[in-house]
């Protein structure tokens, strides 16, 4: 295997170890060793796994970002000793979407913003076309794929009026998730619906298209009009707004593609390191953490596990992936979510933090869930869309799921996490910050938060 060794480290807490996985799930061995032959020595292990971050220097700060708070929140509790270790896996965030406190993604945005030239037809076509960072981003996590982007990014900069064009659009980015491919639809799938493929790449283009448009309004971006009744014929006045939709369509489908890779890695290969370090140093208690697609990655880790092997405690931080996917059986099918059973293997509490501020997950993982053959189109609304069965888990906590209380932070704070099973945190009250398209997806790094991680853990008096 070829991997790239992480040489950034967090340091405000100690010891802390990067974890380095492919996309196959193989591990960095250097760093899997370095890890194994430490920790016997800690009471405790904290694992963070980021989400849709494909850039080091960002995975790393938003560790650097959460694991401040731990310092002073141990200081009441000296008896643990902690040990931390960040993962790193190859995934991307298009350029554009913000992240709350992190000056570094903000300059990447303003970068972006100047690199990509208005068209000269004076359009407005700038935010449309994919800029140089995220271009660079796609090619690294889709090896291989240089021709196809470059063709993605000249219709995008372009945005031809012909239909067939969008077609070729639709098509190219089809192919970029490797939709339909033998592998995909068990990896992707978490509600126990297998086989089928997502409706945004089986529906028309257009429909597809002013579908995201209408979502991307929603959050609250700046998009294209829509065309009045009796306007413009539809690559006329309208095209604009498809165009605005096609590259949503596009940041969709590496969506796709890094939700079936978070699966892949956590099952495939932080699965298999837990059990190492359960042999290895069978004292240690181990608590995950994960954000976003890295909730998912921690969550499949225990589908990963061998029989008999557990954690101590999760904790997913605006997870994105099925609210349905610890569930049994639901109406719609007759197994029950893809994880179904795998609580077990937490001898503590699994704990879901969502918010109503994230848009990410309240508008457009429903868009990106659906399946085909189960709606007739995507244009029914995007309000219709929340909390039904593609909602997600970082949106609205567990669903379907006998026993799994819903709390506040402030509630679960003050004393009444319990000690076990799974638990529904709304964190709204903290996690309310940031723009269009995402909202507030990204802001995590509070020290409420930590506390919460701890409080799950069981190292905190009271």
């Amino acid at each position: 295997m070829a991997v790239t060794t992480v040489t950034t480290a967090v340091t405000c807490v100690a010891p802390y170890w990067d974890l380095t996985f492919d996309a196959q799930g193989d591990p960095d061995p250097r760093q899997r060793d370095a890890l194994l032959g430490a920790v016997g020595d800690r009471t405790d292990l904290v694992l963070f796994s980021h989400g849709w971050n494909n850039d080091v220097s960002t995975a790393t700060a938003l560790y650097e970002g959460f694991f401040q708070h731990f310092p002073a929140l141990l200081a009441a509790a000296p008896g643990p000793r902690f040990g931390y270790a960040g993962v790193h896996w190859p995934s991307m965030r298009f350029s554009d979407e913000p992240i709350p406190d992190f000056p570094h993604a903000a300059a990447v945005t303003a970068l972006s913003a100047l690199a990509a030239p208005a068209p000269a037809d004076g359009s407005g076509a700038g935010a449309t076309a994919l800029d140089p960072p995220t271009r660079a981003a796609l090619g690294e996590v889709f090896p291989g794929s240089g021709p196809a982007l470059d063709r993605i990014a000249v219709l995008l900069a372009t945005r031809p009026e012909d239909p067939e064009r969008l077609a070729e659009f639709a098509a190219l980015v089809r192919g970029l998730a490797a939709v339909g491919t033998p592998h995909t639809a068990a990896l992707t799938d978490d509600t126990g619906v297998a086989g089928a493929e997502p409706l945004l790449f089986t529906e028309d283009p257009v429909t597809t298209c002013l579908a995201l448009a209408s979502a991307l309004e929603t959050a609250g971006a700046e998009v294209a009009p829509a065309q009045p009744a009796g306007g413009q014929a539809l690559f006329g006045g309208l095209g604009k707004r498809v165009w605005d939709g096609a590259k949503e369509l596009l940041r969709q489908a590496t969506y796709y593609a890094m939700k079936r890779r978070a699966g892949t890695v956590g099952q495939r290969g932080l699965g298999p390191l837990l059990a190492e370090v359960a042999r290895t140093a069978p004292a240690v208690r181990v608590h995950l953490i994960g954000h976003s697609f890295g909730a998912r990655l921690v969550s499949f880790a225990l589908g990963g596990l061998p029989a008999g092997g557990s954690v101590a405690s999760v904790t997913l931080l605006q997870g994105a992936f099925s609210h349905y996917v610890f569930s049994g059986p639901q109406p719609f099918a007759a197994k029950g979510g893809a994880l179904h059973g795998m609580q077990q293997r937490v001898t503590g509490p699994l704990v879901a933090c969502h918010s109503r501020h994230d848009q990410a997950l309240g508008v457009f993982y429903p868009l990106a869930s659906r399946l085909a053959g189960d709606d007739e189109s995507l244009l029914g609304g995007v309000s219709e869309l929340l909390g039904d069965r593609w909602g997600a888990l970082g949106h609205d906590g567990f669903q379907a799921l006998s026993g799994a209380p819903e709390l506040t932070l402030e509630r679960a704070l003050a004393g009444e996490l319990p000690r076990t099973g799974c638990i529904s945190v709304d964190a709204s009250a903290v996690v309310c910050a940031g723009g269009p398209p995402s909202g507030a997806h990204s802001d995590i790094c509070h020290v409420e938060l930590a506390e919460l991680v701890l409080r799950a853990a069981g190292r905190l008096p009271g």
